[in-house]
């Protein structure tokens, strides 16, 4: 029998070691460790190049290490599966692509709520929208040219799909939809993999992130045919918006956000939604987001969540279109 001054220091003792975990879990004392990013996609991907320049900066903010873990497949399915069943203390985030709401519509294996399942963190980063870039060796050299070639040759012309419902396979959609033309879709496990593809002349074309395409593109490795956003970007300004080159109200930008499990605890959330709101806002960042076609954003959650709404409604209209 355990005598009884002894029992009453063991529960003190065990009183005092559950207030000071409840105490290092306050969201006052966050973040006490290491903050795990889950990104869904290859590294090399835009959404991995993107977190890796803001990471110093987190870090610095929040004091504590920010560690960036690829969690690649399924079109970012499986991390944004992973995150959703983590712990909502703040200690492991999603920073994923558009992808995270425009999949579900185009992917039943979805098995995650990409609304419900988790909190809004932010809209960090946003481009011009995505290069339609082309193989030097396919025969076009602007997007009448590139339909016409592909409506003479019916499924011949190959595109990259880095995962159904990212931003490389909606964009594409939508132009075959819009513009009538069949062409193949060449299944990627990411970016990285299918840029090397094009390049190498196994498939043709690939809607692409500006901050991936630039740098092939001014080498002469890869032809820009377009541009899918409203706008043109000044980075590429000789490249036309897909509308310019004749697609009436085509519209499609990729955008890259924050996110946790849902339940984390709101002032943990603004802690962290304050510090990538200085991330992307610092002037080194801002220099080197203007070069690549980015642009920093940090929308905060509460509007987040209404544009991750609208976002959805969306995708749910372009999967329709698509699907008839």
């Amino acid at each position: 029998m355990t005598h009884p001054t002894r029992r009453s220091t063991l529960m003190g003792l065990a009183a005092l070691a559950t207030a000071g975990t409840a105490q290092a879990q306050a969201p006052g004392d966050y973040p006490n460790r290491p903050i795990r990013v889950v990104v869904p996609s290859p590294p090399g991907g835009p959404p991995d190049l993107i977190v890796r320049i803001l990471a110093p900066r987190l870090a610095a903010a929040l004091g504590q290490p920010v560690v960036i873990e690829n969690r690649p497949g399924a079109g970012g399915v499986i991390g944004s599966a992973f995150v959703a069943r983590q712990p909502a203390d703040g200690y492991t985030w999603l920073f994923t692509t558009a992808s995270h709401v425009n999949t579900p519509p185009f992917n039943p294996n979805v098995n995650f709520d990409p609304i419900g399942d988790f909190t809004h963190v932010t809209l960090a980063v946003q481009n011009f929208g995505q290069a339609l870039v082309i193989n030097p060796g396919v025969a076009a050299t602007n997007l009448a040219e590139l339909t016409a070639l592909a409506k003479r040759d019916p499924g011949k012309l190959t595109y990259a799909n880095a995962g159904n419902g990212t931003a490389s396979h909606i964009p594409a959609e939508l132009y075959k939809s819009m513009a009538g033309v069949d062409i193949l879709s060449i299944p990627y496990r990411g970016v990285a993999e299918a840029v090397a593809d094009l390049l190498a002349g196994r498939v043709d074309m690939f809607f692409v992130g500006t901050n991936v395409a630039v740098g092939h593109v001014r080498a002469g490795r890869l032809r820009a045919i377009a541009l899918t956003g409203a706008r043109r970007w000044k980075g590429m300004p000789e490249v036309p918006t897909m509308q310019e080159a004749g697609l009436a109200g085509y519209d499609t930008v990729n955008w890259f956000g924050c996110w946790m499990p849902a339940g984390a605890p709101p002032a943990i959330v603004a802690k962290v939604h304050a510090a990538m709101a200085g991330a992307v806002n610092a002037p080194e960042v801002v220099q080197q987001f203007d070069a690549q076609g980015l642009q920093g954003i940090a929308l905060p959650p509460e509007r987040f969540v209404e544009f991750i709404r609208a976002q959805a409604a969306q995708a749910q209209e372009i999967g329709r279109r698509v699907n008839r």
